[in-house]
């Protein structure tokens, strides 16, 4: 098995359990406000994440490399998770799923610009139809003249972690940093500034039942810890950021399946069309494998 193959499990593994926090997020958020949770989670991701670092005595980051971990660790991870937390308290696990699927169009964009992977043709064509498709599934959140907020955090999102995919890859590919080393001081700095949610923490947690707790720490180890890993590890080995952001076509489908088992929600159709019209945009966009300029790569 070659290293494009494990970058393809791994993208595949972290895929799943970032589908079921979908769900999981949604049932915890009925007992937690969006800053406590994403705080209870990231402190289970830390400490998991710390244990390793120290028994495989992991390297630290270089000073001039401790901005673009901060930065990784704000916007990919502290930003991201807020906007996502927030924008799915105000909408349904699915649609959520569909908007955050579109994160592989937004990476294959900040691509194209930033690290100079050219798409060609079918690729800006893709991009074309993938935006129709997000429109469609933006368009559930409007209702006459008013935009459902959270249909905007959750578009905030996407952006956020098209960042972050650009940035992992920078410091693994470009920077040589292993992809646990990069996924952890990144989660540890995103961590840090979650502690202004301490208060609201501590106020909620002695009120959260068993059950949800239970919940909380998944979400820290699986979606979080393991999956923040596996999906560094991912990006490391890929010929194309692209190729392993393509997974996350799979993300809004395995979400709304698990939203219907766990949740019992369902789907507007045009949620489900735009989810299609999306996902068949992307894979029309890798039809041909873009072909990379390293003269003016950029990390």
């Amino acid at each position: 098995m070659n290293n494009q193959q494990k970058a393809y499990i791994s993208a595949f593994i972290t895929v799943v359990f970032w589908a079921s926090a979908f769900p999981a997020v949604k049932f915890c958020l009925e007992y937690y406000s969006p800053g406590a949770l994403m705080l209870f989670r990231f402190l289970i991701a830390s400490a998991v994440l710390g244990v390793y670092c120290a028994a495989a005595k992991v390297k630290r980051p270089d000073k001039q490399d401790m901005p673009r971990f901060v930065l990784a660790g704000a916007v990919g991870i502290f930003v991201y998770m807020w906007l996502f937390n927030a924008g799915t308290s105000y909408v349904t696990a699915g649609l959520s799923s569909f908007i955050i699927g579109a994160c592989p169009l937004g990476t294959l964009l900040l691509s194209i610009f930033v690290l100079k992977e050219r798409a060609g043709l079918l690729g800006w064509v893709g991009i074309i139809v993938s935006f129709a498709g997000l429109a469609l599934v933006a368009s559930t959140g409007i209702s006459g003249a008013t935009v459902n907020i959270g249909v905007v955090m959750l578009l905030g999102a996407v952006a956020c972690n098209s960042i972050y995919n650009i940035m992992q890859r920078g410091l693994t590919i470009n920077r040589g940093y292993t992809a646990i080393a990069a996924t952890s001081y990144s989660v540890f700095f995103a961590t840090a500034l979650m502690l202004v949610f301490v208060p609201q923490l501590l106020r909620e947690f002695p009120s959260a039942p068993l059950a949800v707790n239970l919940v909380c720490i998944y979400l820290g180890v699986f979606p979080a810890a393991i999956s923040y890993f596996c999906w560094g590890w991912a990006l490391s080995r890929a010929e194309k950021t692209i190729h392993v952001a393509s997974f996350l076509y799979l993300s809004p489908f395995i979400a709304a399946t698990l939203s219907f088992l766990w949740l019992g929600e369902r789907l507007e159709p045009i949620v489900a069309i735009g989810g299609v019209v999306i996902i068949a945009g992307m894979v029309l966009a890798n039809i041909r494998k873009p072909v990379s300029n390293p003269a003016t790569s950029q990390d």
